[in-house]
């Protein structure tokens, strides 16, 4: 026995079944395409002071704490994420292009 399902129903089926894909600003997509693309060459956060375990994206911004609460582990650090967010707009209202790659970023400035 065979059952036709018109295209509208098989349309229908699959939009309820299939996950929707979330549309993310592009600022957090570029944001996460920056750390993604930092992991592939530093371990640590690369502004991140081994010696002093000071922080110089915090020394950049006279923060009274320059002290790294993370260790240098980058991924989902607020300052790098608030850094990158700065940068972002900064950039957007310039009208440079945005840099594809983390070692692109400091060639923008």
């Amino acid at each position: 026995m065979s059952a036709k399902i018109s295209e509208d129903e098989l349309n229908s089926v699959l939009t309820a079944t299939l996950p929707k894909q979330e549309k993310k600003d592009p600022k957090k997509r570029w944001i996460e395409r920056m750390i993604r693309s930092a992991k592939l060459y530093h371990k640590i956060c690369p502004y991140y002071d081994k010696k002093t375990t000071n922080c110089f994206i915090k020394q950049l911004h006279m923060y009274k704490r320059s002290r790294c609460d993370r260790d240098g582990r980058f991924e989902g650090c607020p300052v790098l994420v608030e850094f990158l967010e700065r940068t972002y707009d900064k950039l957007k209202s310039e009208g440079t292009p945005l840099p594809m790659d983390f070692r692109d970023l400091p060639m923008v400035f």
